[in-house]
């Protein structure tokens, strides 16, 4: 004759209860009877559920945090705008909001991701020939540049920040130039995101200090 199980899990607990007996899931999946769980093991879960359950809740509360931010922001630039016919910001979208005593303020930076085009082989073709002609002529610090900026990391991408570093570089050479304006020409933006950050004062003399959101600088 055939019994039943009846299953019960307490995900939050870490328990499944099995007709009626605890069991711990570990972490090939198998269940262990509650009883045979070491009691440090026990400890270290409990704390391990607690500090993640006051996490979650964290994360969530900024996520609506920023949500309540971004928006307040949008109103304000959207009454700006119906009553001034004007805008905070730049082109970019970089703008400050700052309280009347000076003492508060808020900042949203816009960061693009860029990407590159097919324009930026043919850079690479004329930085080689300027290379291979240069030859011992050619400074090492240029050539390490340019090597770790066409090397491509563990997920096949550029080091963007080196190419922008060959964009610095003062060199009058024509196919150096041309080269530059290729990659110029290979450059898209292909997406953005806003970054928000918020800062305080005593004094309009003192400096600047950052209001510490990341858990990581707290």
């Amino acid at each position: 004759m055939n019994t039943a199980v009846i299953l019960e899990e307490r995900p939050d607990e870490g328990i499944t209860q099995v007709n009626g007996k605890p069991y711990m899931a570990d972490a090939k999946g198998a269940l262990v009877p509650l009883e045979m769980v070491k009691a440090a093991d026990k400890l270290e879960d409990e704390t391990v559920r607690k500090i993640i359950g006051f996490a979650r809740d964290l994360s969530a509360r900024i996520a609506r945090f920023r949500g309540h931010t971004m928006t307040d922001l949008g109103e304000f630039d959207a009454l700006l705008e119906q009553e001034y016919g004007t805008r905070k910001g730049g082109k970019k979208g970089n703008r400050t909001y700052q309280s009347f005593d000076g003492l508060m303020k808020v900042s949203v930076a816009v960061a693009d991701f860029v990407d590159f085009g097919p324009q930026l082989q043919v850079a690479k073709t004329l930085i080689d020939e300027c290379l291979n002609e240069w030859s011992a002529d050619s400074r090492p610090e240029i050539r390490a540049i340019v090597t770790r900026a066409f090397n491509t990391d563990k997920q096949g991408q550029i080091n963007r920040s080196e190419i922008f570093m060959l964009l610095r570089l003062e060199i009058e050479d024509e196919r150096w130039l041309r080269a530059m304006e290729a990659i110029r020409d290979a450059m898209r933006v292909t997406g953005s995101k806003e970054y928000v950050r918020f800062y305080e004062r005593k004094r309009v003399t003192d400096p600047w200090q950052a209001v510490t959101i990341d858990l990581a600088k707290a």
